[in-house]
């Protein structure tokens, strides 16, 4: 049996009923890039910000170093864009930018699941399944407590896929459509439920080891993805 405990660094992980160790301990650049990744993603740090690394010190209590390499980090997954001069600015959003995210993530997340169906463990299939039961009893509106849980829902899938490649490829992919989805969401408890659903569907297809359900589902996925999409367009 498994239970979800959140981490210092605020992630949703799963871990035995029964054991005893404590949570895994996160270093300080790691620490720094889930909090800022979230303040952009719910915009407590708004598209077209410009700040300094001091006020992100401040504003996550943590160090020169680790914000810095957690800004790098950002910038590689095109979250903001460092100017040595000015400061760091916040990347904004478009429809135009997330539909063509969703156009490399369809592709890129259906190798990913069907990887992962293929090559998952089995302690990873039963942490999978675990995900998997949370995301079908979620019933609510905190969109910050549903981000956690589909970040280790995409962690999951790709330690699964067991391709180191992937996790570099997928992470900035699953991070701006994310941020895109929960800018935009107008009725969250519909769309969390229907996303709860959604992504349910894959993880328990990789656990059962079904490569076709799970490319099915993941499809299904983008399909409503790109749908929301093309409504956000639609309501402006």
């Amino acid at each position: 049996m498994y239970r979800l405990y959140i981490a210092a660094h605020g992630t949703v992980q799963t871990q035995r009923c029964n054991a005893k160790e404590d949570p895994p301990v996160v270093n300080k650049a790691d620490q720094a890039y889930d909090v800022l990744e979230r303040m952009i993603t719910f915009q407590e740090l708004p598209p077209g910000s410009l700040l300094s690394e001091a006020r992100l010190m401040e504003r996550t209590g943590l160090g020169r170093t680790p914000v810095r390499e957690a800004l790098q980090r950002l910038a590689r997954e095109r979250m903001v864009d460092i100017h040595p001069s000015q400061g760091v600015f916040v990347a904004p959003t478009s429809i135009e930018a997330q539909l063509k995210v969703l156009e490399l993530r369809r592709s890129m997340e259906e190798l990913a699941v069907r990887l992962a169906a293929l090559r998952a463990t089995t302690e990873q299939r039963e942490r999978i399944l675990a995900l998997a039961e949370v995301l079908g009893e979620f019933d609510g509106e905190d969109s910050k407590q549903f981000g956690e849980l589909l970040k280790q829902t995409h962690t999951m899938i790709v330690e699964a896929a067991h391709n180191e490649y992937l996790s570099v490829a997928m992470a900035p992919l699953q991070g701006l459509s994310r941020r895109f989805w929960f800018a935009h969401l107008r009725d969250p408890k519909v769309e969390l439920a229907e996303a709860a659903d959604l992504h349910g569907g894959i993880l328990r297809a990789i656990c059962h080891g079904d490569q076709t359900k799970a490319s099915e589902a993941s499809l299904r996925l983008n399909d409503y993805l790109t749908d929301f999409t093309y409504r956000t367009l639609r309501n402006q």
